[in-house]
């Protein structure tokens, strides 16, 4: 019989560390829904017709495909062996798992456009999966909390998703990171002043790698993608120039004969001024014109949100797509969004202990069990403790007090309550502080008092 395993890439999570997770979920809800926006959830699987050609090449590759149900293989032809991975993949199959949270949600919005209330904003945290090379912070199947406002044009929006940032990680304890902030529109600019029209897409996927392989590997890689020789000696300036208190002077002078570029730049600096008249004078933000960002819906501002001193890639990641639902027949809705990836937020608080102690502790109070009579008066109290919002249990069998203790220790249980003869015929029972050991005979509207406030 072979050993229970994993698929790669993938993860368990036991109590300790779903209360933890649990805790990320809700702080990053709360917040979500702070600055209005609505849930909601999409299928796991999404039709293949819908996923395809939405996140380039590479994405397209990435995707998980569900093989066909039944005999998937029944009509194939000895043709259909020969002509390559890509044509026989949409014969045996026609749905794939989620690879975001953003296309589903175009394609609920062009589904239910007539009944929503424009502009519509909405979060949703579900779980995506990715055909990557499983490696530390990066997963084959993990969960994003995405925010998203579809059908409006206002850099309002921009300003807000860097509110939002700031609100949610200092909540999750998380006071040193940097959001950088780019807009597609100046890398079509560059894309136009080097030579290589047209060729904005390659470009992105490329300098998007620069923080992972450097700048060597990244001029190899345009070269192969079919960038020329003078073209990426045009580019240099796009690894030199500054990222400081006035980023934008530069980068104006460099492209200054290509509009649509100088307009990215507006957009930019719009959304700088308008973060500082929402009240964020020390905003951590910072202008990075390698910042690409490598899915190919993106058509305006991009972020990415890096946690400092700390080796682990993007937490946050996010941008504006003006036309994603055009390509489900209803161009000219404008969106722009965040995602934050819980997995490696959770990797980052784990490492820097941001997590607060109390939330490895499910159970607060657990009554014993030590014979029939004292089961069945325990059962009497054991609602009324629920009722006052106390997480509580009962050990279920009538076994030696240590064995009880121990699982409540195992447990990280606070309070054991103890029945015996005595405390039924008294109605004080003793409570056991399993921190410090103390016991005290008390009541159990005074069990509710102690254990709520303490």
């Amino acid at each position: 019989m072979s050993k229970p395993s994993l698929a790669r890439g993938t993860r368990d999570f036991g109590p300790e560390q779903m209360a933890k997770r649990n805790f990320i979920f809700e702080t990053i809800r709360r917040s979500f829904q702070r600055y209005g926006f609505l849930p909601l959830e999409t299928p796991a699987f999404e039709n293949l017709s819908v996923l395809m050609g939405k996140y380039g090449e590479e994405g397209d590759q990435l995707l998980f495909k569900i093989l066909n149900s039944g005999d998937f293989s029944g009509k194939l032809v000895e043709k259909d062996l020969l002509d390559g991975y890509k044509p026989l993949t949409s014969k045996i199959s026609e749905k794939g798992l989620r690879y975001d949270l953003t296309v589903p949600f175009a394609r609920y919005v062009v589904m239910n456009r007539g009944t929503l209330a424009m502009p519509f904003k909405r979060y949703q945290i579900q779980p995506v999966w990715r055909a990557d090379r499983p490696q530390r912070g990066r997963y084959r199947e993990f969960y994003q909390c995405d925010a998203d406002v579809v059908g409006t044009d206002s850099l309002l929006c921009e300003a807000e998703i860097v509110n939002l940032l700031h609100d949610i990680l200092p909540a999750l304890g998380i006071d040193d990171f940097t959001v950088k902030i780019n807009n597609r529109k100046i890398l079509t600019g560059i894309a136009d002043i080097i030579g290589a029209e047209g060729m904005e897409g390659p470009l992105c996927v490329a300098i998007d790698k620069l923080d992972k392989i450097g700048k060597d590997k990244v001029v190899d890689e345009l070269s192969e993608r079919g960038f020329t020789d003078t073209s990426i000696e045009l580019l240099n300036p796009i690894f030199s120039l500054s990222d400081g208190d006035e980023p934008f002077s530069e980068l104006r002078n460099w492209l200054q004969n290509s509009e649509i570029a100088l307009k990215g730049i507006a957009e930019l600096e719009e959304v700088w001024n308008m973060v500082k008249l929402l009240g964020l004078e020390n905003a951590k933000i910072q202008f990075d014109v390698t910042l690409a960002r490598g899915l190919s819906y993106y058509t305006g501002a991009i972020f990415e949100v890096k946690a400092n001193n700390v080796q682990m890639g993007s937490i946050c990641g996010g941008g504006r797509y003006d036309n994603l639902t055009g390509t489900f027949g209803v161009p000219g809705i404008s969106g722009v969004g965040i995602s934050l990836g819980v997995d490696r937020i959770y990797d980052v608080m784990e490492e820097l202990n941001f997590f607060p102690d109390n939330q490895t502790t499910s159970t607060k109070i657990m009554l014993s069990n030590f014979d029939r009579e004292a089961f069945q008066f325990g059962l009497s109290i054991l609602p009324k403790l629920r009722l006052a919002g106390i997480n509580t249990e009962m050990y279920p069998d009538s076994v030696k007090l240590k064995k009880q203790l121990d699982y409540a220790d195992r447990k990280n249980i606070p309070f054991v309550v103890l029945i015996g003869s005595d405390e039924i015929q008294s109605g004080l029972l003793t409570l056991k502080n399993m921190k410090t050991g103390e016991q005290q005979k008390v009541s159990v509207d005074d069990i509710i008092s102690i254990v709520l406030n303490s």
